[in-house]
């Protein structure tokens, strides 16, 4: 081979690596302070990718490295970091969308004044990493409602053990927990439900089966109304704080509201996400009681 190209190799070899080792290091630093949930994680670990990587390598097209590492990086995030499947989907688009952003100023500084230039991406990354940092995120809630036959019993079948059936969405089949069975019944203040979802399944080699529930304590109770406040949840815990599900209805019709606070930064990406997310499980719960 060409003592050049040995060169271009290692040098790409390394840069690859350091660009790796200086994101697992983030990572590290992060989960330390309890801010894998932040921006800073999922702005951060992306920028920190490709500017080692860029500026290790200096390739001729920083944007292609950089999504080449970080497609690499996700690869063994899930193995590495104990992950499952949801959150690699979830995390991909705004660490692809980051490496982007960075690798295109990164080629723009190398047409121009020299890639140390592209140093002027670092004030545009901390103000997407830092976005909302410093508040609480407000409570949010989406509603859904479904129409279920003449004649139906949504009271009843409320209070009874429901039936789960699979997904419809394709965006929950997309590897979300699914409720599989319930235990509990009533409409009254206090009375309790413990659902059990799919076990969640991590990458990680060897990892077993984590089981997930959820328990939901009647808090309100109207005529054609109902709350169950969620006292324990170890199935969207990591994901999103869900606080209530509330269910209207009057005649026929079922109105459902599930009400939360986001917990994953940044927002811009997040929100839109976690509300269309729990739209989909809000119709979900509609159509298992109307159906």
């Amino acid at each position: 081979m060409d003592p050049d190209h040995q060169r271009s190799a290692r040098l790409l070899l390394a840069a690859v690596l350091a660009g790796l080792f200086a994101a697992l290091l983030l990572y590290r630093v992060l989960h330390a302070g309890h801010l894998e949930q932040t921006a800073l994680f999922y702005v951060g670990i992306p920028a920190v990718i490709a500017l080692t990587v860029a500026l290790t390598a200096r390739p001729k097209s920083a944007t292609g490295l950089v999504m080449s590492v970080i497609t690499i990086g996700l690869a063994i995030a899930g193995p590495l970091l104990n992950e499952g499947i949801v959150c690699l989907l979830m995390a991909a688009p705004i660490f692809y969308f980051i490496g982007f952003l960075i690798g295109g100023v990164l080629d723009w500084a190398a047409r121009g004044r020299g890639r140390e230039h592209a140093l002027v991406a670092i004030p545009l990354v901390l103000a997407l990493a830092l976005q909302g940092g410093s508040s609480t995120p407000p409570p949010e809630e989406v509603s859904a409602t479904r129409v279920a036959a003449p004649g139906a019993d949504i009271e009843g079948a409320l209070a009874r053990i429901p039936v789960f059936r699979p997904f419809d969405s394709p965006f929950l089949k997309a590897g979300f927990p699914r409720p599989l069975a319930s235990d509990g019944q009533g409409l009254e203040i206090g009375d309790t439900r413990k659902i059990t979802f799919t076990p969640r399944r991590p990458l990680g080699i060897g990892a077993p089966p984590e089981p997930r529930s959820m328990t939901l304590r009647v808090s309100a109770r109207a005529p054609q109304r109902v709350v169950f406040a969620v006292t324990e949840d170890t199935t969207l815990a990591r994901w999103l704080d869900l606080r209530e599900a509330e269910f209207r209805w009057q005649g026929e019709r079922l109105e459902v509201t599930l009400r939360y606070r986001r917990t994953f930064g940044p927002g811009w990406y997040f929100g839109p996400l976690q509300r269309y997310a729990l739209s989909e499980a809000a119709g979900y719960l509609a159509a298992t009681f109307t159906s």
